[in-house]
C-alpha cells in the first residue's frame, strides 16, 4: 500500500470509531517499506498507530483548540511489532515455550500454545510429557485436528486448528464476527467533569489507568497511554509471569500484583478502581462478572470510568469465552493457511509479527483518547469493546496478495534506536523511536521497564 493508502486506512478507522468521515487534523505518513506480508499487515498496523495519533490530537484540542498535524512512521510502527527494546550486555528470554508451535495432525494443521505453565500441563496431560517439539509432533500425529482442538480446549488449555479463510467464514463464529462492529462502544451516565490540563506535551498527566492486561495487546495499548504521560498501574495475579516481554511492554508503568479472590486485595482493588479514570483490561468475556466485576459494578464503582476491554474471538458467538492469543487467531481465521497457500509452503504461514495483538493495542489505545475526550465534553463513562478476530476481519477483508512488496522492513538498525539509553533493572538497553508524533506532542515515557510484580498495588 502506498502513504496516500495508508492515509484512507486511518480515516476508515476514524470513521468506525468516531462516526465522522473526516479526519480533525492533518495526517502524514513518513518512512519506507513493509514487513514481508501476504496480507497488508504494515499499512494496518501504521494505520492504528496514526488512529492512535489523531485521537490524541483531539483530545488536546478540546483546551488548546488546535488540532496538531500528526506524523506516523510507517517503518518504526512496524519495527514496534517485533521489539522496542534492544538490550545491551544482556539477554531477553526466548519468546516461545519449547513445545508451543504448529504441529501437524492425521487431517490437517493445529497450535498448541504452552507459554504459561497451566497450558503446558494440559496439553502434556493429554498427550503425555515431551522433551521438546519432535517428540510431540509424533503423538499429534495420531490426533485429528478438531478432536485434539477440542480436548485441549475442554481441559482450559489453548489450541487452534488451522482453517481457511472460506472454511472460517462458514464457521458459525466467523460468522457471528460479520455483525460485529470493529469498537463495540456504549456510554454511562454523566460524573463530575474532570479536571485534566491536557498540556500538549503530555497530554495524559494527571490521568490513572488501571492495567488488568496481558500477553499482548492490551499492553501495548497501555504503553501508548504511559507515552503520554497517563499513570499507568499494572496488576497481575500471584504466580503469573512474561519473562520474555516484561522488558517490550512495561515501559512507563508501575507493576504489582494482587489476588481478586483475597477479601483484602479485593479491597484494596476496588479503592484503585475508584481512584481510576481508565481501565482497560484483557479477560475473556463474563470472567470479570465471574469475580464480582462486571460492567455495572465497574461503573458504580467508578463512576465516569472509560473502560476498554478485550478478548480473542469476538463479543458474541459460541467462542465469545474461548482463551486465545493472536497466533491462535490467525490459524482460526484464515491467515496461517492463506500464507501457506500463497507461499507453496508445506507448512502453515502466519504474519511475520504479531500484527492482530499490535494492531488491536494502538486501536484500544484511540478508544481510550476518544472516551476521555467524550468524558472531558459530556461528563459521560463509557464502555468499549474490541477482539483479535474482528481486527483479522479487517485485515483479511481485501484479501491477501501474492505479489511482496519492496523495499522490506526485516530488522531494526542503529538509527531507529533512542541515543539516550534505558537504565533497566536487567542492564541499560536502547528503545526504538517513537512511531509517532505531533507538533506539540512526542512520545516520552518517565519509568525504564520493569519486571511484573515489583511494586506496591498504589497510585503515585
Amino acid at each position: 500500500m502506498s502513504d496516500e493508502q495508508i492515509q484512507e486506512k486511518a480515516r476508515e478507522l476514524y470513521a468506525q470509531l468516531s462516526g465522522k468521515i473526516s479526519l480533525p487534523c492533518t495526517l502524514h505518513v513518513s518512512g519506507t517499506g513493509n514487513l514481508p506480508s501476504y496480507y497488508p499487515v504494515t499499512p494496518l498496523i501504521a494505520a492504528s498507530v496514526a488512529l492512535a495519533g489523531i485521537a490524541v490530537s483531539q483530545l488536546v484540542a478540546l483546551k488548546s483548540d488546535k488540532h496538531d498535524t500528526v506524523t506516523v512512521d510507517r517503518r518504526l510502527a512496524s519495527l514496534w511489532c517485533k521489539t522496542s527494546i534492544r538490550p545491551e550486555g544482556w539477554d531477553i528470554p526466548p519468546a516461545w515455550d519449547s513445545l508451543a508451535g504448529d504441529y501437524a495432525t492425521a487431517d490437517g494443521w493445529i497450535r498448541l500454545h504452552t507459554n504459561a505453565p497451566v497450558h503446558r500441563k494440559v496439553v502434556e496431560t493429554l498427550l503425555g510429557k515431551a522433551e521438546n517439539h519432535e517428540a510431540l509432533a509424533l503423538r499429534v500425529k495420531m490426533w485429528k485436528k478438531a478432536e485434539l482442538e477440542q480436548a485441549v480446549v475442554r481441559a482450559g488449555g489453548c489450541a487452534a486448528q488451522m482453517f481457511s479463510p472460506e472454511e472460517w467464514q462458514q464457521h458459525v463464529q466467523g460468522k457471528s464476527l460479520i455483525s460485529e462492529p470493529l469498537f463495540q462502544h456504549s456510554v454511562s451516565a454523566k460524573a463530575a467533569l474532570p479536571q485534566w490540563e491536557l498540556s500538549p506535551l503530555q497530554p495524559l498527566a494527571g490521568v490513572k489507568v488501571l492495567d488488568l492486561t496481558r500477553i499482548l495487546a492490551g499492553p501495548v495499548a497501555t504503553r501508548f497511554l504511559a507515552g503520554l504521560g497517563a499513570e499507568v498501574l499494572r496488576i497481575d495475579p500471584f504466580g503469573w509471569d512474561e519473562a520474555s516481554q516484561e522488558a517490550d511492554i512495561t515501559l512507563g508503568k508501575h507493576c504489582a500484583r494482587l489476588n481478586l479472590h483475597n477479601p483484602q486485595d479485593r479491597h484494596r482493588f476496588e479503592e484503585l478502581l475508584r481512584d481510576a479514570d481508565v481501565m482497560v483490561h484483557g479477560y475473556r468475556a463474563g470472567a470479570l462478572h465471574r469475580l464480582g466485576y462486571g460492567s455495572e459494578k465497574r461503573r458504580a464503582i467508578a463512576p465516569g470510568l472509560v473502560d476498554v476491554c478485550l478478548n480473542a474471538y469476538g463479543w458474541s458467538g459460541p467462542w465469545r469465552e474461548r482463551r486465545g492469543y493472536d497466533s491462535l487467531v490467525q490459524m482460526s481465521c484464515g491467515i496461517a493457511a492463506q500464507g501457506m497457500r500463497l507461499s507453496g509452503s508445506h507448512k502453515p504461514v502466519p504474519l511475520p509479527v504479531q500484527g492482530l495483538d499490535h494492531t488491536t493495542g494502538y486501536l484500544m489505545a484511540a478508544a481510550v483518547l476518544h472516551g476521555l475526550a467524550q468524558r472531558m465534553q459530556t461528563g459521560q463513562g463509557s464502555e468499549c469493546r474490541l477482539s483479535l478476530a474482528r481486527t483479522a476481519c479487517e485485515l483479511m477483508k481485501n484479501g491477501a496478495s501474492a505479489a511482496c512488496h519492496e523495499p522490506l522492513i526485516e530488522s531494526a538498525e542503529q538509527d531507529d534506536f533512542s541515543s539516550e539509553p534505558e537504565r533497566t533493572v536487567w542492564g541499560n538497553a536502547r528503545r526504538l523511536l517513537p512511531p509517532v508524533h505531533l507538533e506539540n506532542t512526542t512520545l516520552r515515557w518517565r519509568l525504564p521497564a520493569s519486571p511484573l510484580g515489583s511494586a506496591p498495588a498504589s497510585w503515585r
